[in-house]
């Protein structure tokens, strides 16, 4: 059986890898200075703004943000798993794929996976089967595809099957097939009753696989055929170790290209609704298959497309009950449209009822803002009922509230304001409020543990956490947004330099030890008891560290031996070149001495570039997509200034000032955390009960954490760098 790709298979991938040669395969690249520049191939892009820097081995689109490494473009511009991508790579430079054995736990559960999948994929095929060749297929299953007007293309194209009305087909045709039972329970394709009996889940019913993003067969729906009240009408696999149906959508593999091509997600609801648009010729369509949308169904829009209409029918009380869905997006950061069929309709027998170009008219026509769209959808039979008007108008400001770009909520504001003919700055001051309020309740006493994890709050801390007046809570909010941002900053020194040596470590007996940027921050964050509160942020920079402590040390000695390799090639050529050209013994000691220089400059900067990038490259081409996104948008610089620039002047960069830029950063993220917790203090102080029993208790406790944390904020701020460093120039 297969293993998973070698770690040192995966490390000559990425650095065979020109990111300059890759991204050209498909987008036509121009240098610009030390980088090239190229139309954008993840949006419409009239001017270039896709720029590719070879030194970093990085590409980002400045205007939609999407790139990345070698890996991440491949990713996301061909919707390639991580493997994948890492396979094409392999084939493109030749390199051999070596396989490392899987340990116990590793091979049980890729087998699970494996033979479920295999299962379902065997169920599939019955399916297709049994709908085109088996009698009552062609009777039964069939007949209701035809009649809700779906073509054989269609069909085909979304695999829909029909499940024999049989208690144990499905079961009795896998079992002859050498499939094992376990797994047709464990997906969910057979039942166990309380008796030991088993039988088919799906008898009867006409079949909606469900596909992951690679393709794979994942789960099924079915609906019944019978007029029978008490069956369900829909039947759906059970979540399993490879189905999350928070995670899925329905029809999101047949869409994918279709959505990066238009940069555009139509959402519905069901089955037919996606298969009867993508009949129509609407390809960008995916269905949360009849359940509330997820956080994860979004992140899972969000790899392809930041744009989303959402199309409802005219039934008002399901558009109110599912409008928190959009909220949802809006969190997200997406662009939402709305759009809302006529009276009597629905997206499958729209689509049914019109040509292609009839439904795209409609949708450009009709589809609208979501603030126009939720206005009106609220506001009727309430226009004159001040408190329903108040009420509408506060689900709205809370919509707006969520949005997390300053701009775009910005701009909702002044049309909100115009649409409703209320005050722009009483608007404003509302979302600002609810912005606030949600920042500081989400997950408040994690993040309190997480910043203070060697202390206990007080009883007057904890007290009324709930109950905190607005101003505190917009204070206490706006720092840990600062504290946020200190920690980005942060971490994008460990990231763009992790592993490049920053200073001297001197002991108490005058010992010094080389430390790098990664163990500077580490150590400075961990002395003061410091934890990351932003749980990315943290996952990258414990990925960081795990990386430089695990493969840094061996990578960096074999780039040192191949390096050492090249120098003496390049001795040995140059030294030949010499013996032949030189003049005399003279002229031979002369250019001895420049190819010696020659030599040792390249050994030098090869060794210095392997460090500057080594975390850049890998972190930017994790299997994570979000630790590949934040890397790509902490270390990817618009500009560089080109060797013309640098010629004759040493103008100093980011990288030489960073014995002062690190442990600056260190000591901004230290002063936020004591700046958070002295407005918890001041809070708590605020909120004490004089006529308590423990009040001068309670008292006492606080003001001498307040004198701690304003004493240590001033000692921060004086003896900045008072641990004895030595830079490494």
């Amino acid at each position: 059986m297969a293993g998973l790709i070698d770690q040192d298979t995966v490390n000559r991938i990425l650095d065979a890898a020109d990111i300059v040669d890759v991204v050209s395969d498909f987008v036509k690249l121009k240098r610009r200075g030390v980088n090239y520049i190229g139309l954008c191939p993840f949006h419409n892009d009239r001017t270039p703004s896709f720029s590719v820097s070879p030194s970093k081995g990085l590409c980002k689109c400045f205007s939609c943000g999407k790139g990345g490494s070698s890996v991440g473009f491949l990713m996301e511009l061909e919707q390639m798993s991580y493997v994948e991508a890492l396979r094409y790579l392999a084939k493109k430079y030749n390199i051999e794929i070596k396989e490392r054995e899987l340990t116990d736990a590793e091979r049980e559960a890729k087998n699970n996976r494996e033979s479920m999948l295999a299962i379902n994929q065997f169920a599939l095929e019955q399916f297709e089967h049994n709908l085109t060749q088996e009698t009552d297929g062609q009777t039964i299953g069939l007949p209701y595809f035809r009649e809700r007007g779906i073509s054989d293309a269609a069909i085909k194209r979304f695999h829909l099957g029909y499940a024999l009305d049989r208690r144990d087909a499905l079961l009795n045709a896998a079992v002859q097939h050498g499939y094992n039972e376990k797994y047709l329970i464990e997906t969910g394709l057979c039942i166990k009753n309380d008796r030991d009996q088993v039988y088919d889940r799906f008898k009867g019913r006409v079949i909606y696989p469900i596909f992951s993003i690679s393709g794979k067969v994942v789960a099924f729906g079915g609906r019944t055929l019978r007029s029978d009240k008490t069956v369900a009408k829909y039947v759906n696999s059970p979540e399993s170790a490879i189905y999350s149906k928070s995670h899925e959508l329905y029809g999101l593999y047949q869409a994918k290209q279709s959505i990066v091509k238009k940069n555009k997600c139509i959402l519905v609801e069901g089955y037919m609704d996606v298969i009867s648009m993508s009949q129509s010729g609407i390809e960008n369509v995916v269905a949360s298959s009849g359940t509330a949308l997820t956080d994860g169904q979004i992140r899972l829009i969000h790899r392809f497309t930041e744009n989303v209409t959402v199309i409802y029918d005219s039934d008002a009380a399901g558009i109110k009950a599912s409008l928190r869905g959009i909220d949802m997006l809006l969190a997200e950061g997406m662009k939402i449209k709305v759009l809302l069929l006529p009276d009597g309709e629905d997206p499958d027998s729209f689509a049914q009822s019109h040509t292609t170009a009839e439904v795209e008219q409609y949708i450009a026509d009709n589809e609208t803002d979501f603030i126009r769209f939720k206005t009106r959808i609220l506001l009727e039979g309430v226009e004159n009922d001040p408190i329903k008007r108040s009420e509408v108008i506060t689900d709205i400001v809370k919509s707006i509230s969520v949005i997390p770009d300053s701009i775009t909520r910005t701009v909702y504001i002044g049309e909100c304001s115009r649409i409703l003919n209320i005050d722009e700055t009483v608007l404003r001051l509302e979302v600002d409020k609810a912005t606030a309020r949600q920042r500081e309740n989400y997950k408040y006493n994690e993040q309190i543990s997480q910043t203070t994890p060697a202390q206990q709050m007080t009883p007057a801390q904890t007290a009324g956490t709930n109950n905190r007046p607005q101003s505190t809570i917009e204070s206490t909010a706006k720092s840990r947004r600062l504290l946020e941002s200190c920690e980005r900053e942060l971490l994008k020194y460990a990231l763009k330099y992790g592993t490049v040596t920053l200073c001297e470590a001197v002991d108490a007996d005058g010992n010094s030890t080389p430390m790098t940027v990664l163990e500077y921050i580490a150590e400075e964050l961990s002395a003061d008891g410091i934890v990351w509160t932003n749980s990315i942020h943290k996952e990258a920079f414990d990925t960081a560290m795990q990386l430089y402590r695990e493969s840094w040390p061996n990578d960096r000695q074999k780039h040192i031996e191949t390096t050492q390799s090249r120098r003496d090639e390049m001795w040995n050529n140059g030294m030949s070149e010499i013996q032949s050209t030189a003049i005399d013994m003279a002229d031979i000691k002369k250019q001895e001495i420049a190819l010696k220089e020659k030599c040792d400059n390249f050994t030098a900067d090869e060794i210095d570039r392997f460090a500057n990038d080594y975390l850049n490259i890998r972190m930017a081409s994790s299997p994570n997509a979000e630790i590949r996104q934040l890397t790509v948008d902490l270390v990817s610089e618009r500009h560089q200034l080109s060797k013309v620039h640098t010629k004759y002047t040493h103008i100093e960069t980011e990288r030489d000032k960073l014995i002062d830029l690190v442990p600056k950063a260190v000591a901004s993220v230290k002063d936020a955390h004591l700046a958070i917790m002295l407005k918890l203090e001041n809070e708590a102080l605020a909120r004490l009960d004089t006529t308590a029993p423990d009040y001068i208790e309670n008292l006492a406790a606080i003001m001498k954490n307040i004198d701690n944390y304003t004493r240590l904020r001033m000692q921060l701020a004086r003896n900045l760098g008072e641990r004895v460093i030595v830079p490494r120039r």
